[in-house]
């Protein structure tokens, strides 16, 4: 096919594989997805056996009382009530609760994959108060059923206790049974069964190891509840319904405070006739239908709120293609442009077939990015990739334009772009504007450089018509 095409034609078709080269992006980006995908459900098998994401909750008294409850029955017709004791439970959050975690974090490889897992060590106390209005409910205190107390401990993922777990009430030790947790992680946790007479205060105090991955999480719970964590791991993230009041970030590892979380700000009461739900966005170990309590909470608001800390890893690999593979455009289209200037201005005559060449060269540095990331790391990774694509593409560049001193530009040029790219993974906060800039310089260089073309003129002169032959 004839080369001695107009520069608008070039520019078309050098636009129209540009747009073609976007479909094989797409399925990078779809790979990466996919690989990310694979990974999580390695770590999953990882942390098999050891503990998921954990939340805890609790304590919290169960108090059950008797109620009477109006039944309305239709007999031959006619409709007749009556009055018959049902058996509900009172909820009661303690007045002040404190607990201190002491998270010991740990790495555990598979293959190529790894998962953070923890070991942590819990321990808290609280004390109950029954208040004196319990009339406002609707129940009256001679109702209550004291003798058949509980109180109730959340664990969404109950594999992850370990030995040494304990309550103590007034001082005295308790004996524990598995189950009937708190509504908050779905009834998984345990519990103890106890005797009050609801004169004076409940001190409760407990301990707990428990093991999880990736992240833990708190149910706060009563008047006032404060929360103290520290860790060796130096690169937490602190999300949830509550921030630490006060956290310390260093290479030592980290400390975070959590002071006052008060009922207020909670929104809920001390005293309670339903137990609220599980935290939204937080995974807990669902013995029922986890819609079920997503309906409870839009039908009356009843949820609880969290505060969690995640043990990130320094550097997600996937997310960090995942973004590199969105500015792929820039590197197909500083390419092309590049190649389009020798083309028209410099009269390198340049084919279709080279320009798609190209391209798939600089698809491929991805999909090596991806591969090598999963294996040595991102930052090694990206500097493999980008070499074997700038080597390859520089010496294409040579038998395309005509010569090494027009190849050495387009390294140069590959070599900027991929150490751009790389500055703005770094800096996420000024990717969008340091991109925008960059291809505003080159709109403007383009513009500049063909000025003076005729675009829709076909052939250059006789000189150039002999080179074709």
């Amino acid at each position: 096919m004839s080369r001695n095409r107009s520069p608008g034609v070039k520019l078309f078709f050098a636009a129209l594989i540009g747009a073609v080269l976007l479909i094989p992006l797409l399925m990078v980006y779809a790979l990466v997805s996919d690989r990310q995908s694979q990974s999580r459900t390695a770590q999953q098998s990882i942390t098999a056996g050891w503990g998921g994401e954990q939340l805890i909750a609790g304590p919290v008294l169960v108090i059950p009382y008797t109620a009477d409850n109006v039944q309305t029955e239709t007999v031959d017709g006619k409709q007749t009530s009556r009055t018959v004791s049902v058996r509900r439970e009172l909820y009661v959050s303690p007045t002040k609760q404190s607990i201190s975690t002491d998270l010991a974090p740990d790495v555990k490889t598979r293959s190529i994959y790894r998962s953070v897992i923890y070991a942590s060590s819990n321990r808290g106390t609280a004390e109950f108060i029954l208040p004196g209005d319990l009339e406002r409910l609707g129940v009256e205190r001679e109702d209550l059923l004291l003798n058949q107390s509980e109180l109730r401990f959340g664990i969404s993922d109950p594999r992850g206790l370990t030995d040494g777990t304990s309550v103590t009430v007034n001082g005295e030790a308790q004996e524990l049974r598995p189950g009937n947790g708190p509504a908050s992680t779905n009834g998984s946790g345990f519990s103890t069964a106890l005797e009050w007479n609801g004169e004076g205060a409940l001190s409760v105090g407990w301990k707990f190891g428990l093991r999880g991955s990736h992240s833990l999480s708190l149910v706060p719970r009563g008047g006032e509840t404060e929360w103290d964590v520290k860790s060796p791991w130096q690169h937490p993230s602190f999300v949830g319904s509550f921030l630490p009041d006060n956290s310390d970030i260093s290479d030592a590892g980290f400390t975070a405070k959590y002071e006052g979380i008060t009922n207020l700000a909670l929104g809920e009461a001390l005293v309670q006739l339903r137990d609220p739900g599980p935290p939204v966005g937080v995974a807990v170990a669902a013995e029922v239908d986890p819609s079920f309590y997503a309906q409870e909470r839009v039908r009356d608001n009843s949820q609880s709120q969290s505060a969690s800390i995640r043990l990130m890893e320094p550097v997600d690999l996937y997310s960090q293609v995942d973004r590199s593979v969105k500015y792929g455009f820039l590197f197909i289209g500083f390419t092309f442009i590049a190649f389009f200037m020798f083309d028209v201005v410099a009269g390198a005559k340049v084919a279709s077939a080279e320009y798609l060449l190209t391209g798939v060269g600089l698809v491929l540095f991805f999909v090596m990015l991806l591969a090598f990331a999963e294996v040595i790391g991102f930052t090694w990774a990206y500097i493999v990739a980008s070499l074997a694509v700038i080597g390859l593409l520089t010496a294409y560049s040579a038998a395309v334009l005509g010569g090494w001193r027009r190849a050495s530009m387009i390294g140069g040029m590959l070599t900027g772009l991929y150490a751009t790219l790389y500055v703005l993974l770094s800096l996420e906060a000024w990717s969008l504007i340091i991109g925008s800039l960059l291809l505003f310089a080159a709109l403007a260089a383009v513009m500049y450089a063909t000025r003076n073309i005729e675009w829709s003129a076909v052939g250059r002169n006789g000189e150039e018509e002999a080179d074709l032959t």
